[in-house]
């Protein structure tokens, strides 16, 4: 059978995940690599989450084991309800929640909810590369905005948009890491972001908020959210996860917006997987009911910051002249900018050669045209591997340069 004629056009527009890939392709133990976006395993709260499943078992045994409602279970919606008020200052009624099988799926749905094959949408270049395989796949065209340390640049965001209405293509949505993003590092300052906002309603569009790291913040002051900020008018959709700030495994995160939008994507989740895994529900609604996630999270960013500034302090002393890198303020991941004339992606079999890995930069680029950048994960590795792989990255740039 010759099933390439049966393909269709989705599976087509479909390439596989550079970070994926690359993972399996560097599991070898010897390797150490800052690929992937892993949060670090020695900080799971292994003991807790066992006490916790226990006590569902126990109490709620028929609800956790039985398939659930597409919109999340109830319980756990209230806690979501409550720690968008005490964490985030958002308020936000049950139905006014999706919860969804991670922010990945979230991404998949909102591609599938607004996106015809040709209609523009607006994300920074550089962007989450699970962002840009989920708009792909839909056959969005992909508008990259220009963005610098502090995040998408007001002044560009608004020639693209005027740009797009003029080719009358508009805008469908504007999609924003806008707290330490994946890949930069970068924070949106919140007078930018008034003026994102106010732009996007100038030009009838929504913000589509992807707010995965937001609690992880080592330092300063964090801006009010999108969501926030509009008040909310129904301009902007925000989608939040607890695999960078819980546990990946569970792959459990929630979607706000206006609650008959959130409607529209429970239709249509209930033709992809029916509903999220209760019973990964009501252990992590548990999980906030005892009041545990402060104390993790406090615990998260005391190992973390460690891990950044040791990283940063290594990279000052070991790289080469002409390289650079972001200083993020909290989250998971630097940038690193190497010298113009360079390629991180011919460099990256060298540097596993060398025994050190790290995610090319030219994956996260709309239109996959700058190729001297690359990102590098400090939260997974241990100090020791974090010294020691550097060094060895530093010495493959030397040798390349």
């Amino acid at each position: 059978m010759d099933y390439n004629r049966l393909f269709s056009k989705v599976v087509s527009r479909s390439k596989a995940s550079a970070i994926r890939e690359l993972l399996k392709i560097i599991a070898r133990p010897e390797i150490i690599s800052f690929a992937g976006g892993l949060p670090a395993p020695g900080i799971f709260p292994t003991k807790e989450i066992k006490d916790i499943f226990d006590t569902v078992l126990a109490t709620s045994s028929k609800e956790a084991l039985q398939y659930g409602s597409t919109e999340g279970q109830n319980s756990f919606k209230q806690e979501l309800v409550r720690l968008m008020k005490e964490a985030e200052n958002i308020t936000v009624t049950p139905d006014q929640i999706l919860v969804v099988s991670a922010s990945q799926q979230a991404l998949d749905m909102s591609a599938r909810m607004f996106i015809n094959p040709g209609d523009s949408i607006i994300t920074t270049s550089p962007t989450y590369l699970g962002a840009l395989q989920a708009f792909q796949v839909a056959g969005a065209d992909i508008v990259g905005v220009a963005s610098d340390e502090n995040g998408a640049l007001v002044e560009d965001l608004e020639v693209k948009l005027n740009l797009l209405e003029k080719q009358g293509k508009p805008c469908k949505f504007i999609y924003l890491v806008p707290d330490f993003q994946n890949p930069s590092g970068a924070t949106i300052p919140e007078d930018r972001r008034i003026k994102i906002l106010e732009l996007a309603k100038k030009h009838n569009t929504f913000i589509l908020e992807d707010s995965p790291y937001r609690q992880v913040r080592f330092e300063g002051k964090a801006p009010r959210t999108f969501y926030e900020l509009d008040g909310g008018q129904g301009n902007v959709m925000t989608m939040f996860t607890f695999s960078k700030i819980f546990v990946p495994g569970f792959r459990l995160g929630f979607l706000i917006g206006p609650a008959e939008v959130i409607r529209k994507f429970v239709i249509l989740k209930q033709a992809m997987d029916l509903c999220t895994s209760p019973i990964l529900q009501l252990a992590t609604g548990e999980f906030l009911r005892r009041g545990l996630l402060k104390a993790h999270l406090q615990n998260m960013v005391n190992v973390y910051r460690e891990k950044r500034d040791l990283m940063l302090k290594t990279l000052a002393e070991c790289m080469p002249a002409g390289v650079t890198w972001t200083r993020p303020e909290g989250g998971l991941f630097l940038w690193v900018t190497l010298p113009k004339g360079m390629d991180a992606t011919k460099l990256l079999p060298k540097a596993v050669e060398n025994k050190v890995a790290y995610v090319a930069g030219v994956d996260f680029y709309p239109d996959g045209n700058v190729f001297n950048d690359l990102r590098l994960n400090f939260s997974y590795s241990s100090k020791e591997q974090i010294v020691e792989g550097l060094k060895r990255l530093a010495q493959t740039i030397k040798d390349n340069m």
